[in-house]
């Protein structure tokens, strides 16, 4: 079986967030999977483990939100490099 996709809002999902489950928790499950809480427009929070980030409408993110997630993808990628080249 392949990943589980987590997606959760705090709140009620609203009309431009279709196709996002939504749980009753913020936290997935499967504690393996990292996962990051998006904060949108409209005041709702997206948790996410990945894989449902393409239906997001891009109008909800507020453009600090998205310096933050350039600099979060900036980190993460160093430490997905790091941790590429460590010995096994």
């Amino acid at each position: 079986a392949g990943l589980q996709q987590t997606v959760s809002r705090t709140l009620p999902t609203s009309g431009r967030a279709q196709g996002m489950l939504k749980r009753s928790k913020s936290v997935p499950q499967d504690k393996t999977l990292p996962f990051v809480n998006i904060p949108l427009a409209d005041g709702q929070t997206l948790c996410t483990a990945g894989g449902d980030l393409h239906n997001i409408d891009v109008q909800l993110l507020n453009q600090d939100t998205v310096q933050h997630i350039h600099n979060l993808v900036s980190e993460l990628t160093v430490l997905c490099g790091k941790a590429t080249a460590k010995p096994n």
